[in-house]
């Protein structure tokens, strides 16, 4: 569905909902350490989707008091000056803190899936997900490796692309979470076409990039050596690159990924694309480690999350940094806006799920 913003009042009050993850991991720390900042509330309307109980339970475990959340039942009722809270569950959770727990599974789910549900209603904007346990989260109506691919399937199956952005470093992957012994195989013309355009058309429309330059990485050692160690960089890589450059796509590579990020050659591009998880999330995590952000492109919803897990081994030691989360809220609002105006500056309406309030 896509819907053009109509009154541009629309836009200066934001419905930020926030799905509260795992309730063991970190999420409650770093929620509460970024609302501390009460200047937080100029910016956006904060919706919580997680459940009162374990928030006032954190407040008094880690010690924060002075934090006031505003209980609502549903998100129409969301108040534009206070930290807004819905608890997605009637039951009582049990909270077993740094635990891996089928309970706070359930809780997760139960947060992101009403979430969604809003979002498509129109009561949010855009969407902050903070860190579920991929184990966990597993059931009848979860059986996905994680967020990307679940938001993926709300939209009739829309091709997704994570982003992984810190400043001027984004970061893709053109394949998700698979196994590395399946990644050869996954990669093909047509897959390297459909996601490089994914990512040219997010630089454009979500960053406001007018005419992006994207550096490709090679899939094997040295970018393949000319073929000496591995043939996929001149066989496929290569082609597609050559075809999407007839498209007026500025794109270039292969690169041998270690020489690309050690030497500092992606500050001289606006988006990276890498083969594999851990090809783009390696050296993304050791430049922007506390203040990435991962970003789903490719999907109406603008949805964002830090880019660390539950880190149950440090849950409720006080000791977890909030400025990846701090960051994905920023960016959120960024790009819902970037995409507000696009909109309004092109012919295309925007694709998002608008809340019709003023």
């Amino acid at each position: 569905m896509a819907v053009l913003i109509k009154n541009k009042s629309n836009t200066d009050r934001i419905i930020l909902g926030i799905s509260h993850g795992d309730i063991n991991g970190i999420s409650y720390e770093v929620l509460l350490k970024t609302f501390t900042d009460l200047r937080l509330l100029d910016l956006f309307t904060p919706v919580i989707y997680g459940h009162s109980k374990v928030a006032s339970y954190y407040k008094k475990y880690l010690n924060y008091n002075d934090i006031q959340f505003n209980l609502i039942k549903d998100a129409d009722q969301a108040h534009p000056k206070r930290i807004n809270i819905i608890n997605c569950t009637e039951n009582d959770l049990k909270i077993d803190v740094g635990q891996s727990t089928s309970i706070a599974g359930e809780a997760a789910f139960e947060a992101i899936e009403m979430a969604m549900s809003d979002f498509k209603k129109g009561k949010i904007h855009a969407l902050v997900t903070l860190p579920i346990n991929k184990q966990n989260i597993q059931s009848d109506v979860f059986s996905f490796p994680g967020h990307t691919e679940y938001l993926s399937s709300q939209f009739d199956k829309q091709e997704p692309l994570m982003l992984m952005v810190w400043n001027d470093l984004r970061v893709g992957t053109l394949t998700g979470h698979i196994p590395l012994k399946e990644v050869p195989g996954k990669i093909t013309e047509g897959l390297i076409n459909t996601k490089i355009k994914l990512l040219n058309q997010s630089l454009i429309r979500d960053f406001g990039i007018a005419k992006p330059k994207i550096a490709v990485l090679g899939l094997n050692p040295h970018a393949g050596d000319g073929g000496l160690l591995g043939s996929e960089e001149k066989t496929v890589i290569m082609p597609a690159l050559e075809k999407l450059r007839q498209n007026k796509i500025l794109v270039f590579g292969p690169f041998p990924a270690d020489g690309f990020f050690g030497s500092g050659a992606w500050k001289k591009y606006d988006g990276v694309m890498g083969m594999y998880h851990d090809q783009a999330l390696a050296p993304f995590k050791s430049i922007a480690f506390e203040g990435g952000v991962n970003f789903t492109a490719g999907l109406p919803i603008v949805r964002t999350s830090p880019a660390h897990g539950t880190a149950f081994e440090i849950a409720g030691q006080n000791i977890a940094s909030e400025d990846s989360f701090r960051e994905a809220l920023y960016l959120a609002l960024d790009v819902f806006r970037n995409r507000t105006e696009f909109a309004e500056n092109t012919a295309d309406s925007l694709p998002s799920f608008q809340n019709n309030k003023t």
